[in-house]
């Protein structure tokens, strides 16, 4: 068996055991306030992250606390993305917290890299990335129009059906779930890298289910 490598960005959720059947249709306008603090959060992301490019070109070391900060961040906004559009598999409302909260149904984490290259800082985020940006934007949509953005990628479309089964099964679908979050793994992965926070290039694969896989050892199997 080929080993599986570890990846340095960790992301998790679980399915609410009792999931409203109709609660989805409203928690986007629930995650309002949300919303509101990450505008403002994702702004101070794209400052931290200038600031990390140049302390990663001459340091080749990405300061730990503005590190943390953006790892933040990105956990906010997973923990609302899962409750309020991506895979919508939780009713608990988002804490409003850059930290890890242990008992919510959804994670979010980046090894931190002791060190980085100082060559790939210049290339990977918009060279190296641009494969991973096509597929990006197929799982995530935004295709423009002459009215705006309408947003029609697959994890949205994929999400929507789940919910729809849910309302009608009163059971949310375990497959679909699982290809939801193997997706939702894949944008996560590539943001991370595009961010600066690694330098593993983001796999070719989906890594599917709510517990982000643990690698297979070498020769196993």
């Amino acid at each position: 068996m080929i080993p599986v490598t570890t990846s340095a960005v960790r992301i998790e959720a679980s399915v609410d055991p009792r999931l409203s059947r109709w609660m989805w249709l409203v928690k986007w306008l629930l995650a309002l306030p949300h919303y509101i603090v990450l505008f403002f959060l994702w702004i101070a992301f794209v400052l931290v992250t200038i600031v990390a490019f140049f302390a990663i070109l001459f340091t080749g070391r990405y300061p730990r606390a503005l590190f943390d900060f953006n790892v933040g961040v990105m956990r906010w906004n997973w923990r609302v993305s899962y409750y309020a559009h991506t895979a919508l598999g939780t009713d608990r409302y988002p804490p409003f917290t850059l930290a890890e909260v242990k008992d919510y149904p959804a994670h979010f984490d980046v090894e931190y890299p002791e060190r980085l290259s100082r060559g790939l800082v210049l290339v990977k985020w918009w060279l190296l990335a641009i494969p991973q940006y096509i597929v990006v934007g197929i799982l995530v949509g935004g295709w423009g129009s002459d009215d705006g953005w309408r947003y029609s990628g697959l994890i949205p479309f994929l999400s929507l059906v789940a919910v729809i089964v849910l309302a009608v099964k009163s059971r949310y679908p375990g497959h679909l779930f699982d290809l939801i979050m193997g997706l939702a793994r894949w944008v996560a992965r590539v943001s991370a890298y595009a961010a600066l926070m690694t330098d593993q290039y983001p796999p070719f694969r989906l890594d599917m289910g709510g517990p982000d896989p643990a690698p297979a050892r070498a020769g196993a199997g």
